[in-house]
């Protein structure tokens, strides 16, 4: 199957499964009608009789959250497969170097800390102060993993990896610690955040977003060629004469950007960063030109996905889409790697 072909595949699936995911809910609206309702609103089409209800059912609720879940799906899968071209590793992911886990334990204090020590901050951001804490603990994180790797002013890719291992350990033990002390309120936001939601989702928390992953999936695929070179290794990319040091932080600089902003507004999302490249690798070939949108398409495709069944398998009741995410990917993940394991051993 030619890689274009591929791309128009997953276009065509994503668009799809956007407008059927539009009409699902507690109020299920036709295809027919989200589409025509779409285009009525973007001047392409006229409608003579509006139904003022699905209208705002659709632009108000539906419409933001599937766009939230789009580029969150875009960041993650694209900064996952970065992060695994970088570090010569496909079972690596943003979550191996600590992003994750410095962006949850900030998202952690802040709702531990908010009613006291933070009374005057959270006056001032509001709803924007969790998003923000998160985002700050994301890159604060890769800052400090970035200088501890530095070797005679160069960044060590597996000193990076032993770094990240300790800042998981660490970050993990004081949201323990923060979640051990937390009212019971503060308990049910804290596991809430870490299962992961779309649930928040408004067209302020969409174009506060848009720009922190549209950035990355714009440039991360430029960094494609250099990432298949990094392949070889360090030495033999130096020797074909790429600037290796700044590569990477290009690299880590705009993978931290898209994964921070994506977390902080959803919380933590299980297995996307991991899986998304490896389908795509197993479809298309390793070539990271192609890895790396492609990526970012299937991410944004099996978020909405993932969301839809999380809203409508035990509706009314929501189910965190992160509880989603890790039941579809682990078993998958697991048979890649029985089948795998003796390439992965060599």
């Amino acid at each position: 199957m030619s890689k274009g072909i591929v791309y128009i595949i997953l276009s065509v699936s994503l668009l799809t499964a956007g407008i059927v995911s539009v009409g699902l809910g507690a109020v299920p609206i036709p295809a027919s009608e989200v589409l025509l309702l779409i285009l009525h609103k973007l001047g392409m089409y006229h409608m003579q009789q509006v139904n003022e209800q699905h209208e705002v059912i659709i632009f108000i609720v539906r419409l933001p959250r599937l766009m939230l879940g789009i580029l969150v799906g875009a960041a993650l899968g694209i900064s996952g497969a970065a992060i695994q071209g970088i570090f010569r590793n496909p079972l690596a992911e943003p979550g191996l170097i600590g992003i994750s886990a410095g962006a949850t334990l900030m998202a952690v204090a802040v709702i531990g800390l908010e009613a006291t020590l933070l009374t005057t901050l959270s006056n001032l951001l509001g709803y924007y102060l969790l998003a923000f804490g998160a985002f700050a603990g994301a890159g604060v994180t890769a800052l400090l993993i970035y200088q501890i790797s530095r070797h005679e002013g160069k960044p060590n890719v597996a000193t990076m990896l032993l770094a990240g291992i300790a800042i998981n350990a660490l970050a993990g033990a004081l949201t323990g610690l923060i979640t051990y002390l937390a009212s019971e309120q503060q308990l049910r936001n804290i596991t809430f955040w870490m299962l992961g939601s779309l649930g928040g989702a408004t067209w302020q928390t969409v174009t506060a977003l848009a720009p922190f992953v549209l950035i990355p999936v714009i440039l991360l695929p430029r960094s494609g060629k250099a990432l298949n070179a990094f392949s070889l290794g360090e030495m033999q990319a130096d020797y074909l004469g790429l600037d290796v040091n700044r590569i990477k932080r290009r690299v880590i600089l705009l993978s931290t950007m898209a994964v921070g902003a994506a977390v902080s507004l959803t919380g933590i999302i299980n297995f996307m960063g991991l899986l998304v490249p490896h389908i795509i690798r197993l479809i298309m070939g390793v070539d990271n030109k192609h890895v790396l949108p492609a990526s970012a398409l299937l991410g944004a495709l099996v978020l909405t996905i993932a969301d839809m069944i999380s809203r409508t398998l035990i509706a009314p009741i929501e189910l965190p889409i992160g509880v989603i995410t890790a039941l579809i990917g682990a078993p998958v993940f697991l048979y890649i790697l029985i089948r795998d394991k003796r390439k992965l051993s060599l």
